[in-house]
């Protein structure tokens, strides 16, 4: 099947899967069979729970293809925007400097990220991680204090390393019907459908392609473009189902995996409110609380995108051309 008609059948479907109860994301991947991954691209469903079909009402089973496009249900629990956890290596909550990517950092009222990494903007550095690492999940101004290391590993003002430049704002989704609201849908749901409507909820509205921000550093001898346990960046590049690639992270150090899936359209919890992000990259990289921020490479140490999500065995990452083009940075 040729990757564009993949594509097009999952751009066609989307609507439709996660208007599926249970569903947390779709994307393109590779099929597997019996556990075995195959080289066939198809559509990947992501569900909080995999149910035997006939534990699901009709309406919620995903159909086993589209167009001649095979689907494959992949269990992943819901993502999250991930939360701090205790660190592998507590050397990386530490105070630093200068300080390399992959340590302990954050916005003043924020408990701690990763530092991904030093990049450029307009010719000057800047510590480039995500929006809810960075700049409060919104709440950030320009100017606040970044701290290294971040709040909850001890944190305070005179550990100040920079102040926040900007960030891309997150896009939430509208908050969840009431009880009045969702009686009604429910009364009314089988004249909309034998109507040919339906009440879905849908990856509709607003919508992101990056949880991305940047800090400019009080003095730039207090970073260092190295990333702690993988080196200096070489560039960039375009990420591939199968490509192997690391990260080095505040919680769990530097980790290997492989990209599992691209084009993912995903919906992602930040503690209550809940967003939908598109053209992300799937991994099975290993990532717990507080690894978010960090940068995502490839073997040749090339930046692939920005980890900013995940689930128990699954981490989201943003394509780096998207995290530089939202910030007009550029990394070396």
């Amino acid at each position: 099947m040729p990757a564009n008609d993949v594509r097009a059948a999952k751009a066609a479907n989307e609507a439709a899967i996660f208007a599926r109860a249970n569903v947390v994301g779709v994307a393109i991947g590779n099929k597997s069979i019996r556990g075995r991954e195959t080289e066939e691209r198809c559509i990947v469903v992501f569900v909080e729970a995999k149910r035997p079909e006939a534990e699901l009402r009709r309406r919620d089973v995903v159909p086993k293809a589209f167009g001649g496009v095979r689907t494959d249900i992949v269990e992943t629990g819901r993502f999250h925007a991930l939360e701090t956890a205790q660190a592998v290596d507590v050397g990386r909550t530490k105070r630093i400097r200068p300080a390399p990517g992959g340590v302990s950092i954050g916005h003043v009222q924020i408990t701690a990220g990763t530092l991904g990494v030093l990049a450029r903007r307009n010719g000057r550095p800047v510590i480039l991680s995500n929006n809810h690492v960075l700049a409060n999940q919104n709440a950030g101004r320009v100017g606040d204090p970044i701290l290294q290391p971040g709040p909850v590993d001890g944190g305070r003002l005179q550990d100040t390393i920079a102040r926040l430049a900007d960030f891309v704002p997150i896009q939430f989704k509208d908050k969840e019907p009431g009880p009045v609201a969702r009686f009604l849908a429910r009364l009314f749901a089988p004249l909309l459908h034998a109507a040919g409507w339906g009440l879905k909820r849908l990856p509709s509205g607003a919508s992101n392609l990056v949880d991305a921000a940047v800090a400019e550093p009080i003095e730039t001898r207090l970073v260092t473009p190295e990333i702690l346990g993988i080196g200096r960046v070489r560039g960039t590049k375009e990420p591939e189902i199968g490509m192997p690639v690391r990260k080095s992270g505040r919680t769990t150090g530097v980790t290997q995996g492989r990209i599992t899936a691209i084009d993912a359209v995903v919906e992602v919890d930040y503690g209550g409110p809940t967003a939908i992000f598109r053209e992300q990259i799937v991994s099975d990289l290993l990532s717990n609380g507080g690894d978010s921020g960090s940068l995502v490479v490839d073997d040749a140490r090339h930046a692939i995108g920005l980890l900013f999500a995940g689930g128990a065995t699954t981490t989201l990452i943003n394509p780096i051309a998207a995290v530089a083009n939202a910030l007009n940075v550029v990394i070396e």
